[in-house]
């Protein structure tokens, strides 16, 4: 039985599943609409579909290396217990090395992509795996990072936070170990940019407006203002930039520090060229009912 692009889309209304997995349904089902339904249902794609409007704000972030390209990666779901889980891990190894692979320009690109392994795109792979784990489960984001060097890569508390590191390096272990040291100092200090320079102009315009007002405000004189406002900037750089925030583990020196003093002990090449870090669910709306309420959305559910 033939079928038509308006009853993929009248099954996909029915079942909210993807567009693909529909198509396949009713395709393996000679376009009967009701066969699809079921075969969607027995693939777990249609409870996959009804788990899409609930909150995945846990998870955890990954970090991956292959070769000269590292991946950090952001995986949520809905609880810490799932996130800890070997299941949950290898499905972000997974997705990890399929950006390696692919190397997508973003998360759609990503989802619509063929995993070689298994034969179908990474949107099919993690509704099937929702089936399987029972959550919500959505790829978030992902920075992949090249390198002729050093990627080192750090994960604070199984996940919460991750850190990665690219490196223009060409020594050995002992590189690795000053490198492991700035990825602590990141992880510990979450610096927003690498240099002053890199400071956006239109956000630090709008840091030295809000400090000059503060300065006024407190009684200072319109001469006097600018030159606090620019003793303020600095303590705004040494909090904000990586190379100008004191060493985690020696404050009496600068990570530029730390790093130019590392070359100079190995003898060799070792400049940080880039860093990037995820703070797990930053941002992401949380799940804040109490147990009643939970309960009596159960017992709402249940007499409908």
């Amino acid at each position: 039985m033939a079928f038509t692009a308006k009853d993929v889309m009248t099954l996909r209304e029915q079942t909210g599943a993807g567009m693909m997995d529909c198509k396949r349904a009713l395709t393996d089902a000679d376009g009967d609409m009701s066969k699809a339904a079921d075969l969607l249902r027995e693939r777990g794609i249609s409870k996959a579909a009804k788990k899409a409007s609930r909150i995945a704000a846990e998870g955890i972030v990954s970090a991956y290396t292959e070769g000269n390209v590292g991946v950090l990666l952001e995986v949520n779901c809905e609880s810490d217990f799932v996130a800890k889980g070997d299941k949950f891990q290898n499905i972000a190894t997974t997705v990890a090395k399929q950006i390696v692979a692919v190397n997508p320009a973003n998360v759609e690109e990503l989802l619509a992509s063929t995993i070689a392994s298994e034969g179908k795109t990474v949107d099919t792979f993690i509704q099937e795996q929702i089936a399987v784990i029972g959550e919500k489960i959505s790829v978030r984001r992902f920075t992949v990072v090249e390198s002729a060097g050093l990627i080192e890569s750090y994960i604070h508390m199984g996940g919460k936070l991750g850190v990665m590191l690219n490196f223009e390096c060409n020594a050995g272990e002992a590189a690795k170990v000053a490198a492991h040291d700035v990825a602590l100092h990141v992880a510990f200090a979450k610096p927003q940019y690498m240099t002053a320079a890199e400071v956006p102009a239109a956000t630090l315009e709008k840091e030295k407006e809000i400090l000059k007002k503060e300065v006024l405000n407190e009684g200072k004189s319109e001469a006097i203002a600018d030159k606090i406002v620019m003793g303020k900037i600095k303590k705004f750089y040494e909090e904000n930039c990586l190379f100008d925030q004191k060493f985690v583990k020696d404050d009496k020196i600068t990570v530029a520090q730390y790093v130019a003093n590392a070359a100079k002990e190995l003898g060799a090449t070792f400049a940080l060229k880039s860093f990037c870090f995820y703070v797990m669910g930053e941002g992401l709306e949380k799940k804040s009912e109490d147990l009643s309420e939970e309960v009596a959305k159960q017992v709402e559910a249940m007499k409908k």
